[in-house]
């Protein structure tokens, strides 16, 4: 094999991604360490902002919409706004994973705050690119996270080489798909999407979509593995998840944003899905309030 050269040069002219005044940014870094499977992402969606999740170890099942998939080392899944998503690890071999969120994407012909069109498969075997996109997420990690001087400034332009690396490999998946009939099972998730911060039970769903509760709780779980309710449930955690890490708002407060009726109800079921209370999740994401 050849020994290659000691200096390599540009080749060809510069083109930027992004227009100026389209320029996407980036809001937040996640790394996930297989410890950190003690702090669950439950049922959530992101309403004005797109992610890239980068899977470097482990293995698991993600629900993207209304898809699963088994997730391993050298996938890449990307998250569209608005698209909810949950997030299963494998207790025996728990991922770890880091996470990119970028406001203001803007890409010809699709929506704002999408990578892919909307019912096109969020996963992407990346292969060789993988240990690059680590590379340039855990520098995006570290420079945030030691708050090191023009931090934002770097991390702006390792999210552009990442965005870069990114498209060139969603392809395909960028031009608009022809849209599925929507199953009974799809409409039941959207209902349940839109509606999950409303007093919501399994009749009140059927009478809106027009078919027998019993109906629509089969058809349900036989499409995405959960009952009706095991879904609200988890939807209003999820959402109860998002706003602790992102606001300030009391736990009365949010507890009533995502639907709970009482606060002891929603500590409660907080716990019991994500394994530590809500005061102590926000702490873990956030740190502790100064003084």
């Amino acid at each position: 094999m050849p020994q290659p050269p000691s200096q390599c040069y540009v080749k060809r002219e510069v083109r930027s991604l992004f227009a100026p005044e389209a320029m996407p940014r980036l809001v937040y870094v996640t790394r996930t360490l297989p410890e950190d499977q003690s702090r669950p992402r439950i049922l959530h969606a992101h309403q004005d902002l797109s992610e890239i999740l980068l899977i470097c170890g482990g293995s698991g099942r993600y629900l993207v919409g209304e898809t699963f998939y088994d997730v391993r080392a050298g996938d890449l899944v990307l998250y569209n706004s608005g698209v909810v998503h949950d997030e299963f690890s494998s207790a025996d071999d728990a991922i770890f994973s880091y996470c990119a969120a970028i406001a203001g994407l803007r890409l010809p012909g699709l929506r704002e705050n999408a990578f892919i069109a909307d019912g096109a498969p969020a996963l992407l075997h990346v292969g060789e690119e993988a240990e690059d996109m680590r590379l340039l997420l855990d520098m995006m990690y570290r420079y945030l996270l030691e708050d090191r001087p023009e931090c934002e400034t770097l991390c702006h332009h390792l999210t552009l080489a990442l965005l870069g690396r990114v498209l060139r490999l969603t392809g395909d998946a960028r031009d608009p798909a022809e849209a599925e009939p929507r199953t009974l099972g799809r409409q039941v998730q959207a209902f349940i999407d839109g509606h999950f911060s409303e007093p919501l039970t399994l009749q009140d769903m059927g009478r809106a979509l027009h078919v027998s509760h019993y109906y629509l709780s089969h058809a349900f779980k036989e499409a995405s593995g959960y009952s009706p309710t095991q879904y609200l449930l988890r939807r209003r955690i999820g959402e109860a998840q998002n706003l602790l890490i992102s606001t300030d708002l009391p736990m009365a407060k949010i507890a009533e944003q995502v639907g709970f009726e009482t606060q002891n109800y929603f500590n409660l079921q907080f716990s019991k899905h994500v394994g530590m209370p809500p005061g102590k999740f926000r702490e873990s994401f956030v740190g502790k309030k100064k003084p």
